[in-house]
């Protein structure tokens, strides 16, 4: 368990330094770089929507949204069939920065899953799917992972 936390917290770390990194290359962060390639894919996105797709929380991204639209990568307007909503949409710098995958995040791991096989990413998924829902809620809303006993899972 430990050695499988060690290496979790070196893909934190790795993904925090290629991040600080994407700052002084390219001006965003990489959550920042994240919301903008989920705008690009889903065009008149809402600011709650893009939050779902994401697993945050709304708040988590007001301060990264205000931050887009003031460096003029991101624009906020009324939602054309409900003026009460606002949707997201890419500016054309925004655009640009979108396209870049040059020393970003998403490029140092599709570099990286280039050589691991589709089973094996399968598996990671699945495994990091189990570990994000017992680290959000603690494992109460499935019960223990497939049916196994608290010393299978240890082993």
């Amino acid at each position: 368990m430990l050695q499988f936390m060690q290496l979790l917290w070196a893909v934190v770390h790795g993904i925090e330094t290629r991040s600080k990194r994407m700052t002084s290359e390219l001006g965003v962060t990489g959550p920042q770089r994240l919301v903008l390639r989920v705008a690009g894919l889903f065009p008149g996105l809402s600011a709650g929507d893009l939050a779902a797709i994401l697993h945050v929380h709304p708040s988590t991204l007001t301060g990264v949204l205000k931050r887009l639209i003031a460096q003029g990568m991101l624009a906020r307007r009324d939602d054309p069939n409900d003026r009460r909503r606002a949707v997201l949409r890419l500016t054309a710098r925004g655009a640009r920065i979108n396209a870049t995958s040059a020393g970003t995040v998403e490029g140092a791991i599709e570099r990286a899953l280039a050589g691991v096989s589709k089973r094996d990413i399968g598996t990671t998924r699945r495994t990091l799917d189990v570990v994000v829902m017992h680290l959000r809620d603690g494992g109460r809303s499935r019960g223990r992972h497939q049916g196994q006993s608290r010393k299978a899972r240890k082993s």
